[in-house]
């Protein structure tokens, strides 16, 4: 039975994403208000041109040009628009006036969550995102209320899915970057400015959400090491596949010992790396989603499907709406999230990771133990290396590839051993160096 007054909905953007909100929303009517218990009313849909096409079918007396109006008769403010600004000005204004805020903006809250999130507490309202990240992958909620008792120690996924089908038809077809993104650009998964897929600007902006969720620490998004996934090679990805590694652009955050003395920090950061073929993040293909998480009590969790889409991510944004459909009917103040371990955000040189490094090398004795000597110097210790002779020309020093595998150790460790190889006159040239995870 529904006694509960109609809940009235703003939508700010009818883009791929709003569109489908706006269809959902208004096709499950009835099925929504009996799951909530008061009928979710959209007032309103907030666009830019009213002329535009769009993917799902709007009735046009909802379409207004007036945000701001809309904003000031809802209980509950859905934000897809995209973009900082005017994203920023319109979810401060509906906070500030009680309503509660739906957004699957991972660019605003990297950049400016910290003041969206106490805007919300000081009016007791609330702002849901499980949109933001991974689309439809349930990942917000299971680390805001399903782990909030236990303690998540570590964070590893694929969170671009443009980046992943990329690297996935490299290694899959053989193709080269250019052509696997060409393929990706046809497709539409790389966004109008690819740099922001390719350069690891988007990963960032979810792992440092995902990194402050889960450690109840600020995580400034300059904070983030980022590497994109520009300088992978067509001989990279092959070298992977003939020893067991497949290549992926993963986001990670982590716990780390932050100076030896048992205090701890975090880590967030996005990069290229090398995965064991068995490792579950192996197996995600295409332009799917996944993330694994451990924890202390729960230990592995992997959630997986598809990270971005129309569809899919209406989808999270209906699920959050549910959500704060239930809260206004049931009453009480939103609850904000914590910050309170205020961990300290560590550098890259202070994390502990593996590299795989390929050297050209000359082919003369002793140079073997040159080289180990550096590694030793640095306190790196060797695990693997594969050696094999390249055809000689005339008149010039022979050499050999050598492919380097080390044991863990800190990151400024291994990179002062690639700058230290680097000058040796026993190295020619180094051709590969890939972090290496997932052992």
């Amino acid at each position: 039975m529904i006694d509960y007054r109609p809940l009235r909905i703003a939508l700010l953007g009818a883009g791929s994403v709003g569109a489908q909100v706006a269809r959902l929303l208004l096709e499950n009517k009835a099925e929504l208000a009996a799951r909530v218990g008061a009928e979710l009313e959209l007032i309103g849909v907030a666009v830019r041109d009213i002329k535009s096409k769009r993917s799902a079918d709007i009735p046009v007396e909802l379409l207004t040009t007036d945000a701001e109006s809309l904003i000031v008769a809802a209980d509950i403010v859905i934000e897809v628009m995209g973009g900082l600004e005017p994203a920023r000005t319109y979810i401060l204004q509906a906070l500030n006036s009680g309503s509660d805020v739906i957004t699957a903006n991972k660019a605003l809250l990297a950049t400016h969550g910290t003041e969206l999130f106490e805007a919300a507490e000081q009016v007791g309202a609330q702002l849901y995102f499980e949109a933001a990240v991974a689309a439809a992958i349930p990942i917000i909620r299971p680390l805001r209320e399903s782990l909030a008792g236990d303690k998540v120690n570590r964070i590893m996924g694929i969170v671009n899915g443009s980046t992943n089908y990329i690297l996935d038809r490299m290694d899959s077809a053989g193709l080269t970057l250019e052509a696997a993104m060409a393929e990706a650009t046809e497709l539409g998964y790389l966004e109008a400015d690819p740099s922001l897929d390719v350069e690891g600007y988007d990963a960032a902006q979810k792992i440092a959400i995902l990194a402050a969720l889960a450690f109840h620490t600020e995580v400034p998004l300059d904070r983030v090491y980022r590497e994109g996934i520009t300088k992978v090679t067509k001989a990279q990805i092959t070298a992977a596949r003939e020893n067991g590694y497949v290549i992926k652009l993963l986001a990670i955050a982590e716990r780390i010992d932050a100076d030896g003395s048992g205090e701890q920090g975090v880590s967030a950061r996005v990069y290229p790396a090398l995965v064991p073929r068995e490792h579950p993040l192996a197996a995600v293909r295409g332009a799917f989603n996944a993330v694994f998480v451990e924890a202390e009590a729960a230990g592995s969790l992997m959630f997986y499907g598809a990270g971005a889409g129309g569809v899919q991510t209406a989808s999270a944004v209906l699920g959050d709406l549910v959500s704060a459909a239930k809260r206004h009917v049931a009453g009480g103040p939103g609850l904000a999230d914590s910050v309170h371990a205020n961990l300290e955000v560590l550098p890259i040189e202070r994390i502990y990771t593996r590299y795989q490094i390929t050297i050209q090398a000359k082919d003369q004795p002793g140079v073997l133990a040159q080289i180990a000597n550096i590694f030793a110097e640095h306190g790196v210790s060797v695990e693997t290396v594969e050696q094999s002779v390249n055809p000689s020309e005339p008149g010039k020093t022979p050499t050999a590839s050598l492919m380097v595998g080390t044991h863990e150790a800190t990151d400024a460790s291994l990179s002062s051993v690639v700058n230290s190889l680097a000058a040796s006159e026993a190295v020619e040239s180094i051709t590969s160096v890939i972090r290496v995870e997932g052992l």
